[in-house]
């Protein structure tokens, strides 16, 4: 079993950056598994800017907006950095997969890796009761996948003013 980090924070906290540093502390070059999708001219602007960040040798991108557990088997072989869980959960629930299954296979994928994985995942459930029943779904599911995955990590970083506070 590999090392695995989870680095987990609100949006706009930094969490992505210190995630990617982290990453590539393991070595070069290493798999940025993008489980982002473009719905709008926003998100396709927001994935640009981070693609631009990873421009260079530094990194192969893997697209993977649900199945995350077959591209972490498919590049196991150079350190990689989920970004990030809270997408590829509203992806997952979009599509009407079974969360909670896809959730319990991605914790035991993490066990069998031989190479470093690091997760980024947003911190959803600090702040009102959303006013809905698929937000509150939501919230509830990313706060109980943050759970199982931060249980299984070796480490954990919450991360807030783009500081990190090692967790475990």
């Amino acid at each position: 079993m590999s090392e695995s980090i989870l680095f987990i924070g609100g949006a706009r906290s930094g969490k992505s950056r210190l995630a990617e540093a982290r990453t590539l502390q393991f070595g070069q070059p290493a798999t940025y598994i993008a489980t982002a999708e473009a719905w709008d001219d926003e998100m396709t602007a927001r994935i640009a800017a981070h693609q631009a960040q990873r421009a260079g040798s530094a990194w192969h991108t893997y697209a993977a907006p649900r199945d995350l557990v077959a591209a972490l088997h498919a590049t196991d072989s150079s350190p990689r950095l989920v970004d990030c869980l809270t997408l590829w959960l509203t992806n997952i629930m979009l599509a009407g997969l079974d969360w909670q299954v896809e959730g319990k296979a991605l914790v035991a994928a993490l066990a069998a890796q031989s190479a470093p994985v690091v997760l980024v995942s947003n911190e959803v459930g600090m702040g009102i009761v959303p006013d809905n029943r698929l937000a509150r779904d939501f919230r509830d599911a990313a706060g109980r996948l943050n759970q199982w995955v931060a249980q299984a990590a070796d480490e954990v970083h919450f991360v807030s003013a783009g500081l990190s506070m090692r967790m475990k």
